[in-house]
């Protein structure tokens, strides 16, 4: 680097001496890269092709539309149970028994359906 072309202004100063023909092409490639980012950005397809299914997929999580079902289908089946189960006239222990699973794995869908969700609300249930 030659001599005549390193600064050796007063380095305190808050200004900088440059040719008006070298600033106007430094301004130009500035605007000139900033519309090219602004359009890239407009134009940016997602990096990963299956990006809009893992998008839908955190829907559904945060809907939680499986576990809602699971749990209504799980409703569903108590209540025609427990009706099936008080409509006889003289129920044996093994039917005494199916109804105690059925009300049993209620207990357990709950607390499951439940425990996710305090697990989401809390950041470990990832």
């Amino acid at each position: 680097m030659a001599d005549n072309e390193r600064f050796s202004g007063d380095m305190s100063r808050n200004e900088v001496e440059i040719d008006l023909s070298k600033f106007m092409e430094l301004v130009t490639e500035n605007s000139a890269l900033k519309a090219e980012i602004v359009e890239m950005k407009a134009n940016k397809e997602p990096d990963n092709p299956w990006q809009r299914w893992i998008f839908l997929s955190n829907m559904v999580d945060s809907w939680r539309i499986f576990p809602r079902a699971f749990l209504s289908v799980y409703i569903f089946l108590l209540y025609y149970c427990t009706m099936w189960f008080m409509e006889l006239p003289d129920p044996t222990m093994e039917q005494s028994g199916l109804i105690s699973i059925v009300v049993g794995a209620g207990a357990a869908w709950f607390g499951l359906y439940a425990g996710t969700a305090k697990d989401k609300i809390n950041g470990s249930g990832k």
